[in-house]
């Protein structure tokens, strides 16, 4: 073929195939911004045209072009579970007019006690609590939890949510702003923002590393030429040193790394609001939390009934009754527990005259017995001689006509994966999880030798937390963080004082998710350790990625300078490498 025809065939094929690069090289260059792996691809393959080499230049084109594509798929895949939420904030509300027709309405205009309809199939657009009505929601958006959640009178439900079946009537309890759905998006608008260490060494390393082996090139290119006067040998050597140290591998590798893992998390209901705190919880050896309502449910339920001569039934449906015109949260427990066992609520008609006995409990008229209900010195009163319970917690006595006839044992329960969280985290080698709480010593020592807990501290204020927290801080291990997990607003200075701050989102209070620095919406104590499990496999994928590409970069880069290495193996050392740091980096995304 005419010489010139083939140049001319090869300049339309490079055009064709390097437009995009050629034009972010020269948009880059007039922006001042000149060493970058654009402005290296060219400089490679305008070098590679003029040798005469063709098919070598447009391969390397080709390659990274095909690289481009793996790295815009793999972007798009991690962006998936959290662009999904971008869908989770509703378009409108549904509000009664004076008429009684329903008008949508903006849920920004909403108003805190404004009442409003949820269809079935619509988003929930704020939250509130449901006044009339019963259906499931769809939680999986914010949570990750395929299993609908029951709702019913009473229940609060949550922006971002969608309702499934039934018609409800929800009175708002949070303007629009301040919904769980908003909160959500903004942290993660805000999680790209805040990057890890690593990030930020490959951001200012590719700075400074592209004129550095620019300027080498040069100095391959120029000195051996000038000592040997074989130019176009040593010209060809420093073009195959500048595709090699295309640094884009590590450039792009790294950052997708830490999208990929925050994108994976948030798909399971974890929001971590930036890559320095994923990089922090990976090396979390000491894992702190706090126990009301992070490792318990945070409400009364009945947990023992121990009669003395009536069944467990008999004696739990007369403190019921005798409870029944109290809102107290100990009788609303009793209340619960007997409708669970017999699926009847209390009579009201059996209760005749009744006193309530401030600090000490009810005594009540119960189907013409007088029966009491409280603590040991009600019993005194009631001149019943009581007995004492082995199992900690609240203890109801229940005495009738001054005969002591048993006791029922109230507490706070123990979620039911808390001991799983634990020993998972045990087992991913945190060696010190330690509980605080402002509770009694008595109850936090069972709720700790139950769950297998290293360290345990007890009747603490908020001040108190914070100085436990510091001591912890001060002696860990060098590299080491202190984690620590908590869902209370008094928890919110401790969030904020340690390494890494873990609330409970979808149920804790708001000063402690904008304290924190990841967010669990399943209210979970198990998702700390899958966290904690998230983040290690993706700082794992990062370094195995950084030493990968720096480990083969350095040896080819060798190679091109003896003349060991031609084009292709340049190619495989850019493009290639960068091929297999980004199929290693969407690994994070899998989340087992």
């Amino acid at each position: 073929m005419n010489p010139y025809l083939k140049l001319a065939i090869a300049l339309v094929i490079y055009v064709a195939v390097g437009h995009k690069i050629l034009r972010k090289a020269f948009r880059n260059i007039k922006n001042g911004q000149v060493f970058d792996e654009n402005f290296l691809m060219v400089v490679a393959t305008f070098g590679a045209l003029a040798m005469g080499e063709y098919l070598e230049a447009i391969s390397v084109l080709v390659l990274y072009r095909i690289g481009e594509y793996f790295q815009d798929k793999a972007v798009d895949k991690s962006r998936q579970s959290i662009a999904a939420l971008m869908d989770i904030r509703p378009d409108y509300a549904n509000i009664e007019d004076e008429s009684g027709e329903l008008q949508q309405v903006d849920p920004d205009d909403l108003e805190v006690g404004s009442v409003i309809t949820i269809k079935p199939g619509e988003r929930v657009p704020v939250d509130g609590v449901v006044l009339e009505g019963d259906s499931r929601l769809d939680t999986a958006a914010l949570t990750g939890e395929s299993l609908p959640r029951h709702v019913a009178e009473g229940d609060e439900i949550y922006s971002g949510t969608i309702n499934l079946n039934g018609l409800l009537k929800v009175r708002v309890t949070k303007p629009c702003d301040e919904s769980t759905a908003t909160r959500i998006l903004e942290l993660v608008e805000e999680s790209t923002e805040n990057k890890g260490k690593a990030e930020q060494f490959i951001t200012r390393f590719a700075r400074y590393y592209t004129p550095v082996v620019c300027g080498l090139a040069v100095l391959l290119a120029v000195v051996p030429g000038l000592a040997t006067g074989q130019w176009a040998t040593w010209v060809h050597r420093a073009l195959i040193f500048l595709v090699v140290s295309c640094p884009c591998a590590l450039v792009i590798s790294v950052p997708l790394s830490f999208f990929a893992g925050i994108g994976g998390a948030s798909s399971k209901g974890i929001l971590m609001k930036g890559g320095n705190y994923l990089e922090a919880l990976a090396k979390a050896d000491t894992v702190v939390f706090d126990k009301t309502g992070t490792l318990t449910k945070g409400v009364f339920s009945v947990v023992a009934v121990h009669p003395e001569r009536m069944t467990e039934e008999e004696l739990l449906d007369l403190a019921a009754a005798a409870e029944s015109f109290s809102d107290h949260p100990i009788s609303r427990s009793l209340e619960e527990e007997y409708q669970a066992r017999t699926g009847k609520t209390a009579d009201k008609a059996r209760v005749g005259q009744f006193e309530n006995f401030a600090g000490e409990g009810i005594i009540a008229a119960v189907d013409g017995r007088q029966v009491a209900c409280g603590n040991a010195r009600l019993m005194t009163r009631a001149g019943a001689q009581h007995k004492d319970c082995e199992v900690q917690g609240t203890i109801v006595h229940v005495a009738v006509d001054g005969v002591y006839e048993g006791h029922i044992v109230i507490a706070d329960v123990v979620k039911d994966d808390a001991k799983q969280a634990i020993g998972s985290l045990q087992a991913l080698g945190v060696t010190r999880t330690v509980m605080l709480t402002g509770d009694k010593k008595e109850i936090a020592q069972d709720v700790a030798k139950a769950l297998g807990l290293s360290e345990w501290h007890a009747e603490l204020m908020p001040q108190d937390k914070v100085s436990r927290v510091k001591d912890l801080i001060a002696s860990k291990q060098k590299d080491r963080t202190v984690a620590f997990a908590g869902d209370g607003i008094n928890d919110a200075p401790v969030l904020a004082l340690a390494d890494v701050g873990i609330a409970m989102g979808s149920m804790g209070s708001a000063a402690a998710v904008e304290a924190a620095d990841i967010v669990l919406m399943n209210d979970k104590p198990s998702d700390v350790a899958l966290a904690v499990r998230i983040a290690r496999k993706t700082m794992r994928i990062i370094y195995e990625n950084i030493s990968f590409s720096i480990g083969i970069k350095v040896l080819v880069l060798i190679l091109a300078a003896l003349g060991y290495a031609n084009m292709w193996l340049a190619i495989f050392a850019d493009v290639g490498v960068c091929m297999l740091a980004i199929l290693n980096a969407m690994r994070a995304l899998r989340i087992e």
